[in-house]
């Protein structure tokens, strides 16, 4: 099977609109952070949609683990682009970002707190549904990306590693690490699946020029960008710089760039420790990308540009360099894909993003929302409707956040 026939493009615009209602379902419905999102894209677009394969996936998931930003938002773009082209991209981009957005600013206009055991338990199902999804998603990758002794053991190195480091760059050493054990120990077996993944990989529609151009315009507003914002008059330059810094300096993403938009808000004054630590708490309480916690960062600052304005500039800011390093290296990442070496050091690397979801899955996933026997009831519940019956997340969703609201209230 070709890459034409395996991600049928009846016409761009169709496609387009395709892409957007897609990730605006899991706009709204996808809670639980980076590693559940990834859970939810695989369930979505490889086991139902069909339009990628798994090899393709989970070699991209590693890539954007690889790069500074919102993993999972550079996944969900990858595939709107290889799906539709760049209008593609941009469309899973707003559908999958635009939900949360709208939720935060929202929150900072009417919902000043969620209470009461209808909201508390609410949170509470919706965190049990992440438990569920992710344990989904770990068992179904395991079984396919680590079928052999070499790649388990690089899956239990990378989560042995995980469990020990205290560092913010532990996922990306421990990306490399699959990498090197790779080259060393899954040469023969990646050399026997290299025919297959020719014929079933799927095609980026990403120029080297294109590519290029990213890469000269992520690094270009990197570093030009402070220098412009000494000038600026208007506060908004210097308010895009922060934000943009955040978002191409954090490795990890999710939680991880919180430390920096703290450093960039509060330490400065523009937002009050209060209000971070309330948009916080909303942020866990909403679906999509928890950077979109830069809108109400971006709403509530109590020095122009805010509201809308500084929304805008602050959700510009800081996915945007995220998506810049997605455009700059898939070009490069589709050449080297097809060396024989480079197909060794993506199985590892495969391996050790199947040891980094397991460690997810316990801490924060697990730890975070699993706190009593029900919970752990409702939680394997789930996982077995999901990974047994293929019963629809948003059955699931329904149901752990009925068993949240009732476990809350009593």
């Amino acid at each position: 099977m070709n890459a034409s026939t395996s991600t049928p493009h009846p016409s761009r615009t169709a496609s387009m609109f395709e892409v957007l209602l897609a990730f605006l379902k899991l706009g709204l419905t996808s809670f639980g952070g980076p590693i559940a999102h990834i859970g939810y894209f695989r369930r979505e677009f490889v086991e139902r949609r069909r339009w990628l394969d798994d090899e393709t996936f989970t070699d991209l998931v590693g890539l954007c683990q690889f790069l500074p930003g919102p993993a999972s938002s550079q996944v969900g773009f990858s595939i709107g682009l290889l799906r539709a082209g760049w209008r593609g991209g941009l469309a899973a981009w707003c559908g999958f970002t635009l939900p949360s957005v709208a939720l935060l600013i929202a929150f900072d206009i009417v919902a000043p707190e969620l209470g009461g055991p209808v909201g508390s338990g609410l949170i509470h199902g919706l965190k049990l549904v992440a438990v569920a999804v992710v344990a989904q998603a770990v068992w179904d990758m395991a079984r396919r990306l680590c079928p052999d002794h070499r790649r388990a053991g690089i899956a239990l190195a990378s989560i042995a590693m995980l469990s020990v480091s205290t560092t913010v760059y532990a996922q990306l050493i421990v990306i490399v690490l699959g990498a090197v054990l790779g080259i060393g120990l899954c040469r023969s077996t990646a050399s026997a699946s290299m025919a297959g993944m020719r014929q079933h990989t799927n095609e980026f529609r990403v120029s080297r020029t294109a590519g290029m151009i990213a890469l000269v315009l992520f690094g270009g507003l990197l570093f030009g960008l402070p220098g412009l914002a000494a000038l600026d008059s208007t506060h908004a330059i210097r308010v895009f710089d922060a934000f943009y810094r955040s978002g191409a300096l954090v490795f990890g993403g999710g939680h991880v760039v919180l430390p920096l938009l703290q450093n960039e808000t509060v330490a400065t004054g523009w937002v009050s420790p209060s209000d971070f630590l309330a948009g916080y708490g909303a942020a866990q309480a909403v679906p999509g990308p928890l950077f979109t916690f830069a809108a109400f960062l971006g709403w509530i600052m109590n020095s122009t540009p805010n509201h809308g304005w500084g929304a805008l500039l602050a959700v510009a800011g800081i996915f945007l360099p995220g998506l810049l390093l997605v455009l700059a290296a898939l070009p490069y990442w589709q050449a080297l894909r097809a060396h024989p070496s480079m197909a060794a050091a993506l199985s590892g690397v495969n391996a050790a993003v199947v040891g980094l979801l397991a460690t997810a899955l316990y801490s924060p996933v697990w730890t975070s929302a699993v706190r009593s026997e029900t919970d752990f009831a409702v939680a394997t519940v789930g996982f077995l409707l999901l990974a047994r019956w293929k019963i629809p997340p948003l059955a699931v969703v329904i149901l752990s956040v009925m068993a949240g609201i009732a476990e809350v209230g009593r």
